[in-house]
């Protein structure tokens, strides 16, 4: 993770993106007005009628999506190897079914009424976030990439009355705008992700920030450590911001309940005796955490990324 930096050497804050679209007019737009207009439109239906049309799109979303689906299927041969081929491509298909719903979940995080949001989403654990911004020193909520994430972080709005987050600035610079004034609804301050002083500075500020860390990052904020039992480059800068700033750190994750009813969402406590002089071995216990979680709703974790890529030799790339 590198610092922004201005000319001579401060870091400094990037500039938000323009998120007014009336400079987004011209043809190779128009696919992303048509996906905005239909996530608005998708805001207004039923919740169990959205849940049916995101679950339709799985199957669709598998055959075009090839090159995602065998990334998919290798990272679930390689954590689940103890299931049968048979088994891991149900759990596949049923990870597209939940990775359709998440379009329908943005429309929910992004436009539904708060009362709609309050009514699915469940909370425990707000306490623990509480007690530890009571200090004064922020809070680092530690979150994973779940397909539900857009609804589940929507509801910070109701949870902390300060709350950052980090953003990665899309290519599509309508797309940008969309989600950039979406998460605006809970985010009073939209990150560069790789904007450290600028993090910390919202820690500094008693914000509470959530942070996800475990999709692969390289260079010297890294380390080489288990994820269901396979070597994954690991980002291990989490220990070292609590270290800095004296934030507590709990895990923040979700999951979109099995009987349609709704979400819930875990605030735990924060890590004791944490961070040490180890930040990998402070790492190893967010990933046990992650991976706990991971197995009560396998289908519903972020599949299609290389999680194992960047791997130093001799190692195998386990996706040539």
């Amino acid at each position: 993770m590198r610092l922004v930096s201005a000319p001579h050497g401060a870091a400094v804050e990037r500039d938000p993106p323009d998120v007014s679209f009336g400079r987004f007019w011209r043809p190779r737009y128009w696919p992303t007005w048509a996906l905005w207009l239909a996530l608005k439109w998708a805001a207004k239906l039923s919740y169990p009628a959205q849940l049916r049309l995101g679950r339709s799109l799985g199957p669709w979303l598998q055959r075009i999506k090839k090159r995602q689906a065998r990334i998919a299927r290798k990272n679930l041969a390689v954590c689940f190897a103890e299931l049968s081929v048979e088994q891991r491509e149900a759990l596949l298909r049923r990870h597209f079914e939940a990775v359709g719903i998440s379009f329908l979940e943005m429309s929910i995080g992004w436009f539904a009424p708060r009362e709609t949001l309050r009514r699915l989403v469940h909370v425990e654990g707000k306490q623990h976030l509480d007690n530890a911004l009571e200090k004064g020193k922020g809070a680092l909520l530690v979150a994973a990439h779940f397909t539900p994430l857009e609804t589940c972080v929507a509801i910070m709005a109701d949870i902390s009355a300060r709350t950052s987050t980090l953003y990665r600035p899309q290519r599509n610079a309508m797309m940008d705008s969309i989600i950039y004034r979406g998460r605006s609804r809970f985010a009073h301050v939209q990150i560069p992700r790789d904007n450290v002083r600028a993090l910390l500075k919202r820690l500094r500020a008693n914000d509470t920030v959530l942070y996800m860390p475990d999709q692969t990052y390289l260079g010297n904020q890294s380390a080489l450590l288990p994820f269901f039992g396979e070597l994954a480059v690991t980002n291990i800068v989490v220990p070292k911001l609590a270290k800095i700033s004296g934030a507590a750190v709990l895990p923040y994750f979700f999951l979109r309940r099995a009987d349609g009813s709704g979400y819930d969402v875990t605030i735990g406590a924060p890590f004791e005796n944490w961070p040490t002089e180890d930040p990998s071995a402070d790492m190893l216990r967010w990933v046990a955490a992650l991976e706990q979680h991971i197995r009560r709703a396998p289908e519903q974790y972020l599949w299609l990324y290389k999680k194992f890529k960047s791997r130093p030799a001799p190692l195998p790339d386990l996706y040539r």
